[in-house]
């Protein structure tokens, strides 16, 4: 008989878990497990399993939250479990990703981009709509945590190239002088997603203050 430890265990729990989730579902459509989880990939079984778990929480109670998944490069947004609206990412890059657990509350959603009223027209601005929403921006969570959202149109050219690396400069002074007093051993959260502009906007109109997201950490050797 081979002894079972701890890690074996909870090894076991976590392909259970994974395999029984859209059977024990209730909603109108099943919470799907990841489809292309390698199952041999122990340290990939325990993230999909810790996701999953985090997940059912939010998908009990009536609300959309997103779910970033780095493993397949995919922006969910999601509600109840079911998929309501997906975007690619293009690049990622993360500071910290052991800090990427739990559920991070959005502070605010990004700010509106309203178009200027042109000389001699009425001063009444047509209502918001998803080309006033900005195509880089920052999110910030409750719990430490920063998302740098870029557009590749914001790296083609050289002005707007030069202009993306003076935010990202001016983002490592903010962040070092928020580090003062700081525990130096605990890094602060941080991730970049570069996407297509329409998806930046399309994420940036999706979010409300204090939505939840959850992310999903790739395995090491599937990172970038």
């Amino acid at each position: 008989m081979i002894p079972l430890n701890a890690q074996t265990v909870h090894t076991a729990l976590c392909v259970l878990f994974l395999f029984l989730t859209p059977i024990t579902n209730s909603w109108g459509k099943d919470l799907e497990a990841f489809p292309n989880l390698n199952f041999s990939d122990l340290a990939s079984v325990k993230e999909a399993a810790r996701v999953l778990e985090e997940e059912l929480k939010l998908a009990a109670r009536p609300q959309t939250y997103v779910l970033i998944d780095l493993a397949e490069k995919t922006i969910h947004i999601k509600g109840r479990g079911v998929k309501l609206h997906h975007m690619p990412i293009g690049q990622w890059t993360v500071k910290s990703r052991e800090t990427l657990t739990g559920v991070h509350r959005l502070v605010a959603r990004p700010s509106v981009v309203r178009r200027k009223i042109e000389p001699g027209k009425s001063a009444e601005q047509d209502p918001i709509s998803l080309a006033d929403m900005p195509a880089d921006y920052d999110l910030s969570f409750a719990s430490g945590l920063t998302i740098v959202v870029a557009s590749s149109a914001g790296k083609d050219s050289l002005v707007q190239g030069i202009a993306f690396m003076g935010k990202a400069w001016w983002r490592q002074v903010k962040n070092w002088a928020s580090a003062i007093g700081r525990d130096s051993s605990i890094p602060p959260a941080h991730l970049e997603l570069t996407v297509s502009v329409d998806h930046a906007q399309s994420l940036a109109w999706s979010l409300v203050d204090g939505m939840a997201i959850i992310i999903r950490r790739p395995a090491d050797s599937d990172a970038f």
